[in-house]
């Protein structure tokens, strides 16, 4: 095992089941939080401790506030500290006061750091590519939900659920998200691409965009290329495709010029004045042969028009790529169970939705670890949600009897996590007799 990932799972086991507490330094929150964390002073549920508590609770399988509090007792009682009430309520109040933009900007900080530490040889070609696609969430059925993120138009009152729609930046080097926003399902400016440009300003110049088509209209590719950022999309199917025509580079392979559309109504004069007149693109047939694939047939639109540094092979499997857009997306819905969220109103929702994605990136920051000291190429390291955590858990981040045996060979100081089991037991006692006495008392 690598040597820094080796210390890593050491730091984590030695935190118990509130593992985040290594993963996501203390220092790191407290720059987020900035001159705010002093409203927690002296509290036990400092910014860190909320952040930590918190993450773990969006990564466990219970997702219960109860569990939550009963690993911040297990973890008090490992490190010698008096056990904390077992009642949820300081808990709750104290997850509430999480800012919204603060858990943002700890989820988008630790997904760009997993990625800025990853090898050069895992780019593309020497370019950071990401990965473009979206998605829907629905929400509890409550006026608040309602109110900012309305059901279908087409259902009637008390029908359906709110929905909304979410669309992400994957890294396509380590699958981590770099930035996602959330959004109604239906208005103006609601579509995958208009709140794909929100976040332009997380690209620079030379990076690939890989999207499918419906992120290949002239004025997206146009505002990404004015910005220096290259495009790798499927072509929409209602542009038509002669290879008879344009530059010809190679068999199925040519240079065409797209001329600029009249000005959409959300853009501005100065904007569209500032829009070349006409785009030079690339265009490549890519033939599917793979056995049971649906698709026999891919035209990709790409501002990279050199053919020999670029060649078209090398674009298709690129673009075949893509799809591993949809496989974390599915990770992050299903595993994370964000395809419905129970949460009342849309603030908690937004801050659940980006405390799983920050924990997601945390796992996935060690596992990237462990690939690069393994010298694992950038096409095989990603491992979806479930993976990443059954290896952690195999690694000894959670108790259990691989936990108890991994430390046998455990390095000097390890021994910690024996008493995090005791620790645990005597948290759950704790909850119990609390629970006891309240039951007692009504």
């Amino acid at each position: 095992m690598d040597a820094a990932f080796r210390h890593a799972v050491a730091q984590a086991r030695r935190q118990g089941q509130l593992y985040f507490a290594s993963l996501l330094p203390e220092e790191h929150i407290h720059r987020a939080f900035g001159q705010a964390r002093w409203l927690w002073q002296g509290w036990i549920y400092t910014p860190a401790v909320t952040v930590w508590v918190f993450l773990a609770q969006c990564l466990s399988p219970d997702h219960s506030c109860c569990d939550a509090v009963a690993q911040l007792i297990a973890w008090l009682l490992a490190c010698g500290r008096p056990a904390c009430s077992a009642e949820t309520g300081a808990y709750c109040s104290a997850r509430d006061r999480l800012p919204e933009e603060t858990c943002r900007r700890l989820a988008r900080d630790s997904g760009r750091q997993v990625e800025e530490d990853a090898p050069a040889s895992w780019r593309w070609l020497g370019h950071r590519v990401v990965d473009v696609d979206g998605s829907t969430l629905t929400m509890a059925d409550t006026p608040a939900n309602q109110a900012d993120y309305p059901q279908l138009a087409s259902q009637k009152p008390g029908c359906g659920f709110p929905i909304a729609r979410l669309v992400v930046v994957f890294s396509l080097a380590v699958g981590t998200v770099l930035d996602a926003v959330l959004a109604r399902y239906e208005g103006k400016q609601t579509g995958e691409n208009s709140l794909f440009r929100t976040l332009h300003e997380l690209l620079c110049a030379d990076d690939v965009v890989l999207a499918d088509r419906y992120f290949g209209g002239w004025f997206d590719l146009a505002l990404l290329r004015q910005r220096g950022v290259h495009n790798v999309v499927r072509k929409h199917q209602l542009r038509a495709t002669d290879f008879r025509t344009g530059v010809r580079l190679g068999r199925n392979d040519h240079l065409v010029y797209w001329s600029k559309p009249q000005r959409p109504a959300w853009m501005s004069h100065d904007q569209y004045r500032s829009l070349p007149a006409v785009l030079v693109l690339r265009e490549v047939r890519v033939r599917v042969e793979q056995p049971g694939f649906r698709t026999k047939e891919v035209i990709v639109v790409t501002t990279l028009l050199e053919a020999e540094r670029y060649a078209a092979a090398a674009l298709a499997k690129l673009y075949r790529r893509r799809w591993q857009a949809e496989l974390n997306l599915r990770s992050l819905k299903v595993a994370l169970q964000m395809e419905h969220l129970r949460c009342k109103t849309p603030q908690v929702s937004v801050r659940r939705t980006t405390g799983r994605g920050g924990g997601t990136e945390l796992v996935r920051g060690s596992g990237t670890r462990a690939a690069r000291g393994h010298g694992i190429a950038s096409g095989r390291r990603q491992r979806g949600v479930p993976a990443v955590r059954q290896e952690l858990a195999q690694l000894g981040l959670r108790h259990g009897a691989g936990a108890e045996a991994h430390d046998q060979r455990a390095q000097p100081g390890e021994g910690v996590h024996a008493g995090l089991v005791a620790a645990r037991r005597q948290a759950e006692q704790h909850c119990r007799r609390a629970a006891a006495g309240v039951a007692a008392g009504k």
